[in-house]
């Protein structure tokens, strides 16, 4: 399964950023599961960002998310996402 998350911010935060977003793939990599995952900024919206990451199935992206690491280290980032669907199968 596929999860994308996508975020919206000022470019003056830009590189706190995307150092944040590296920090939430790295927790989310160390999940059972865990396939692949990529950071892009949009080229032509840079205000726009997606982190999208691969699974085995949803319920390994599931308890990922589940974790204390992620619930403490990935959460408050990931919330900070554009509120849509982001879970794909």
């Amino acid at each position: 399964m596929i999860a994308i998350a996508r975020f919206e911010l000022a470019l003056s935060q830009a590189t706190d950023f995307r150092t944040e977003l590296e920090s939430v793939k790295a927790v989310l990599s160390q999940a059972p599961g865990f396939i692949s995952g990529t950071i892009g900024q949009n080229l032509d919206q840079p205000t726009l960002w997606v982190l999208t990451t691969e699974w085995q199935n949803v319920g390994s992206y599931r308890r990922a998310l589940s974790s204390t690491r992620a619930k403490l280290e990935a959460i408050p980032v990931l919330a900070r996402a554009i509120d849509e669907p982001g879970a794909y199968e």
